[in-house]
């Protein structure tokens, strides 16, 4: 889990240099002046989409780490296992959301409207650690010796 997350991390930091560089491109900065307005827009828009589509490749690894975290919930004894379940619908979620993005593009909004309730797992799962949070069961009284005289 630790590993794909650490992966995921320097992708979303280094994919937001597009967005500065969109910003650089809009603010117009001196020498930027060779190229016209509508050429700074276009290569604005450029950044924003490799913004995108940045985001759209860590989502892969958003989603694959949900995947050891559910086994780990639905293993667990003293948290529910339709958590571990929704959990494991989450990270299928984000894994076909982000494939969907790179493969298929123009049906990305479609995917993201059918996948939300699945991806709202991660947030059931969080407001269940706060409210109810973990409840051990109990062991079992372990068993008095008989004594056979």
């Amino acid at each position: 889990m630790l590993g794909l997350i650490v992966v995921s991390v320097p992708i979303a930091f280094m994919n937001e240099l597009n967005s500065i560089a969109a910003l650089v491109l809009v603010r117009g900065a001196d020498f930027l002046a060779i190229f016209d307005k509508p050429q700074r827009e276009a290569l604005a828009m450029l950044f924003l989409n490799l913004h995108h589509y940045g985001f759209v490749v860590a989502e892969i690894f958003w989603g694959l780490w949900l995947f050891p975290l559910a086994l780990l919930v639905y293993r667990s004894r003293f948290l529910p296992r339709f958590l571990g379940v929704w959990l494991g619908l989450a990270g299928l979620a984000w894994v076909v959301l982000s494939l969907t993005g790179i493969l298929l593009p123009q049906y990305e909004s479609d995917v993201y409207t059918f996948s939300q309730p699945a991806s709202f797992g991660e947030v059931v799962f969080m407001f269940w650690l706060l409210i109810r949070g973990g409840k051990p069961k109990p062991l079992a009284a372990p068993a008095s010796p008989v004594v056979v005289a």
